[in-house]
């Protein structure tokens, strides 16, 4: 994993320009949404020295989804969480598992968080595995307004074990 930059863009149309793909965010975006979008994460690194991060496959160099860590707002709090979007090629191959995992020992073991998080919407049972894959279980639960719709979402959470609570 890494930074994303500029260059990933047409990379990055590929997740977010996806009807499917992008199911959960009620549709795809288009062109001025994905770039706004690759804008936030750049604006992340900066304010965080963290965001959503590019996730490469080795073998070709591609990217082919992305997987990070955001600050993310949760009923009236501000929350850490592991968030991930892969192009459909790669679904269901074990890559959003094991970078969000990666992503899990990075917040705990770099930033010394309490805990994290990953925010789903209540109909998106793959990412949900995920989560579940990653040690998280189901804390509470909220409904976000988002594109005209009001979506249920869960929050699942894992502690940190590696420090005292």
């Amino acid at each position: 994993m890494r930074e994303i930059t500029q260059n990933d863009y047409k990379a990055l149309s590929k997740i977010l320009q996806d009807e499917k793909a992008m199911y959960a965010y009620n549709g795809a975006f288009n062109e001025e949404e994905t770039q706004g979008w690759l804008d936030k994460q750049i604006a992340r690194y900066k304010e965080y020295g963290f965001g959503l991060w590019a996730v490469i496959l080795k073998e070709t160099d591609e990217m082919i989804g992305q997987c990070g860590l955001t600050m993310q707002p949760w009923n009236g709090e501000e929350v850490l969480e592991i968030g991930y979007l892969f192009q459909r090629a790669y679904w269901h191959q074990g890559y959003a598992t094991e970078a969000a995992k990666a992503c899990k020992e990075y917040a705990f073991t770099v930033l010394n968080a309490d805990e994290v998080c990953s925010i789903i919407r209540d109909t998106n049972t793959a990412s949900q595995n995920v989560a579940l894959r990653n040690g998280m279980s189901v804390k509470d639960s909220s409904v976000k307004h988002y594109r005209g719709v009001d979506m249920p979402h869960h929050r699942y959470v894992i502690r940190n074990d590696y420090i005292e609570h």
